[in-house]
């Protein structure tokens, strides 16, 4: 039996009923939504209009009733409801009309279930609810899209003033905007975010041109600060998540970029003020704001660099002033020989610690650990710290900080903790300071001292400041000075044996204790080497640990550095007996009395065998310093070639063990001599180095390449590189090219 067909018209007007129904429920005037039994029928309806077979198969007609039923109910009931709105309360109907299209877009589509699922499929057109969509959005928002654009930014403009307003609203309404894109943001972005953009920077360009004019730059920041937070909770709470990068950059440019220069420059409380007056938290707000637009920082660390070099240059002046006050006062004084104590250099480098820590908090805690703040820190410290005072390099006074750090009695009594901490601090310096390897034969020299003389505090602390500057300038910088520390290790251990060595030779008891120390001659600074003809009390143990050291080793040779020795002498004065502490020449001058009443100075020349500036040195230590030991005639401050000299028996001390240390010698000299010759050494290097590889290259390209690697330990002179590569050519390593004389070629 056929089943009755269903007309269009007919089918049609129970549809009607259905919609009319949906309707009057979404106006209000009906209390119910359609039933079960009624939304049965209608779905069966619908599946039956669409099974029917041609031409009574009504698909295509419903699908277009289906988007005539939106569209009437648009034109007849919420298009005229809506224009009779303003403002905030149009945005309340139509969030409440987008609503109500929604639910009939719901139902509808349940209605059509089936059309949809097959039909549209079948004809690749588009799915039920995108046609209730795209009809509303055809209807009503193409119509109202910009008075509801208008309202909302009104709502947005008066909560910038400080206005509360409905953000639930607003996020409601704004939502529309995104839903009716179907998937994308082209109706959001077009019909409403570019005109925030707009308003948004106006609005900033309003308010900052006042502000930057009324307020101070603290004050400027908090209020830009407290607006830029203000728009990202604006977009937390109702704009959509992609506007919130474009809203800030609007917000940014009108607020920092465009005013930059004059909120910096601002003379009582710009950048270089909150600087000078240490204003951490408005320099942190700084950072924090102008990190975010694009080169914003630079001219802020511009004026860090200026600021601390400034600052710097503040203590290279005082040291030098200082300097200037102790010689006038040495002159005063008596007119003692002035030379650049301590003090001034002590002075100079915690000071310089200080500087540096400070504004390494800036850097770690203000500008958040910035490479761009560091390498202005490293810039400003390289320049004054290469400036030098009072003719000493910073070279210099780091490595006699930290000869004073590590030497007994040196100055304040630290805990280990803290020597650490300012060794620590000293390596950071040391990398702004350009002339490493002067630094490194200061140290080594005093390092040479430290170790010879016992004058070192703590050998752990030796080693870790070993390992610092290791790490620092490279394993190359550090060999020799770990060679010296192991030295003393080995020494320590050769006593004991030595001490066995002469238990066994008990025939050859000496007549004083003696202690030798092997140096090995490569890691040790040079010293002048003397044939000093060495008293017999101590010649017998120089002969002594000869032959221990012969029997112990093989193809090695012995030379013995007497000026580098130590020696407790006992004096027996009329008054009492003291025990003396010198060097071994003092000393080897001083037994010369233990056989003779009197002698000149050219009989003790001879008899010491020694340079005539060595013996006047020695002489003068012990007969016109403080303790005279010796005494001469004729009396004076100064030794001549005719003085004679004899034991003086009543000299006194109130100390039973007093030190009588040498003149000072001016190792200043020497350590440049030094420095420049392994400078030469290392340039003659680099040089051949580069050329073994590349064979042959330009001149500058040469001279930059070998300047390149030389830059890590020293500053290299480009007269001296010319200089090196000139003797390269003499001593054949190198030649010119014959048609370009620019041209160098390495000669295997």
């Amino acid at each position: 039996m056929d089943k009755k067909v269903i007309t269009l018209e007919t089918g049609w007007a129970d549809m009607e009923a259905g919609i009319a129904k949906l309707i009057r429920f979404l106006e209000g005037d009906e209390g119910e939504v359609i039933g079960v039994e009624q939304y049965m029928h209608l779905y069966t309806t619908i599946y039956n209009m669409c099974t029917q077979k041609p031409p009574h198969d009504y698909s295509q007609q419903l699908y277009d009733r289906y988007r005539a039923s939106f569209q009437d109910y648009i034109s007849s009931k919420v298009l005229p409801s809506l224009r009779e709105e303003r403002d905030e309360q149009l945005l309340r109907a139509l969030v409440k009309r987008w609503d109500n299209h929604k639910v009939m877009v719901r139902w509808l589509s349940r209605f059509f279930n089936y059309l949809d699922r097959y039909y549209v499929t079948r004809h690749s057109l588009n799915k039920l609810n995108v046609v209730g969509i795209v009809s509303f959005r055809d209807g009503v928002f193409v119509e109202l899209k910009k008075a509801v654009k208008d309202a909302v930014l009104s709502l947005v403009n008066k909560e910038r003033e400080g206005e509360s307003v409905d953000r639930a609203l607003l996020k409601q309404v704004l939502d529309i905007f995104v839903e009716l894109g179907m998937g994308g943001l082209e109706a959001y972005e077009s019909d409403f975010e570019q005109f925030l953009l707009e308003d948004t920077a106006a609005f900033y360009a309003r308010k900052s041109a006042a502000w930057i004019t009324d307020d101070s730059c603290p004050e400027y920041m908090v209020k830009a600060e407290e607006h830029l937070k203000r728009e990202r909770e604006r977009v937390k709470h109702y704009l959509h998540s992609s506007s919130e990068d474009k809203l800030l950059a609007k917000a940014e440019h009108e607020l920092l970029k465009v005013h930059q220069t004059q909120l910096l420059d601002k003379e009582a409380s710009g950048c270089a003020a909150l600087l000078r007056d240490d204003k951490v938290d408005d320099l942190s707000r700084m950072y924090r704001l102008f990190s975010r637009i694009p080169d914003g920082l630079k001219p802020i660390s511009d004026n860090f660099k200026a600021h601390v070099q400034g600052d710097g240059m503040g203590i290279v002046r005082a040291a030098e002033e200082a300097e200037k006050e102790r010689k006038a006062g040495d002159g005063a004084g008596g007119g003692k020989k002035a030379r650049g104590g301590p003090s001034t250099d002590q002075t100079f480098v915690k000071r310089a610690i200080e500087l540096h820590d400070k504004y390494m908090e800036y850097v770690t805690g203000c500008f958040q650990k910035s490479q761009l703040f560091n390498k202005s820190l490293k810039d400003a410290f390289e320049v004054f710290l290469n400036k030098g005072v009072a003719g000493n390099s910073s070279a210099e006074m780091l490595a006699t900080f930290c000869n004073t750090l590590l030497s007994k009695g040196g100055g304040e009594k630290l805990s280990d903790d803290a020597v650490e901490e300012k060794l620590e601090k000293i390596v950071r310096l040391l990398a702004y300071v350009s002339d490493k390897d002067l630094f490194g034969e200061f140290s080594r020299k005093k390092l040479a001292r430290r170790l010879l003389f016992d004058k070192s505090a703590n050998d752990d602390h030796e080693r870790s400041v070993l390992a610092k500057l290791k790490q620092q300038c490279g394993a190359q910088f550090t060999s020799k000075m770990e060679g010296m520390v192991n030295d003393l290790t080995m020494a320590r251990e050769n006593h004991g044996d030595f001490q066995e060595f002469l238990s066994r030779k008990a025939s050859d008891k000496l007549a004083l204790d003696l202690t030798v120390t092997v140096l090995t001659t490569g890691y040790w600074p040079s010293y002048p080497t003397a044939d000093l003809r060495v008293p017999k009390e101590m010649e017998a143990g120089v002969q002594l640990f000869q032959e221990y050291y012969e029997a112990k080793t093989k193809h090695r040779k012995l030379q013995w550095f007497f000026s580098l020795g130590t020696v407790q002498v006992k004096g027996f004065f009329k008054a009492k007996t003291i025990e003396m502490s010198m060097s071994s020449y003092q000393a080897a001058l001083l037994m010369l009395f233990n056989a003779n009443e009197r002698l000149t100075y050219g009989e003790i020349r001879e008899q010491l065998n020694l340079k005539e500036e060595d013996v006047s040195r020695l002489l003068h230590s012990l007969s016109c310093a403080k303790h005279k030991v010796l005494k001469k005639e004729p009396e004076g401050r100064t030794v001549g070639k005719q003085d004679v000299f004899h034991f003086n028996e009543s000299f006194t001390d109130k100390m039973r063990r007093i030190k009588i240390p040498l003149p000072p010698m001016d190792e200043k000299k020497k350590v440049m001599e030094d420095v420049d010759k392994d400078r030469r050494y290392a340039t003659d290097a680099a040089i051949v180095r580069i050329m073994k590889t590349r064979k042959q290259m330009q001149h500058q390209q040469l001279v930059m390449e070998c300047m390149q690697q030389l830059q890590k330990m020293f500053k290299p002179d480009f007269k001296m590189i010319k200089k090196r590569i000139e003797d390269l050519i003499n001593r054949e390593y190198l030649e010119r090219d014959k048609d370009n004389q620019q041209l160098f070629r390495y000669l295997a």
